[in-house]
């Protein structure tokens, strides 16, 4: 039985079609499972901030090198364009 690696990652002010670009990369990546979480309903509306509370990702801990290098360059990149990636709260 293997085990897997599960990330939960949040950048400040990230819209939500951006969040939706970087799961739509991080996909293409083979044994990689993603999603978005959505903010808790009960906290008000703010245009500044995100809809996404955070990304999460899962992948097998065996996933090749070549592949884990591959998500971070897909997080550094939008990590160096927007805001650094943080765990949520």
């Amino acid at each position: 039985m293997s085990s897997t690696t599960r990330k939960e990652l949040t950048c400040s002010q990230l819209p939500l079609a951006v969040y939706r670009e970087v799961m739509a990369h991080l996909r293409q990546i083979e044994g990689v499972s993603v999603g978005l979480t959505d903010q808790p309903m009960d906290e008000a509306f703010d245009y500044n901030q995100s809809q996404i509370k955070s990304l999460w990702l899962q992948y097998d801990i065996n996933l090749g090198s070549r592949n884990k290098e591959r998500i971070e360059e897909i997080l550094d990149y939008y990590a160096q364009r927007y805001n650094p990636w943080q765990k949520p709260d």
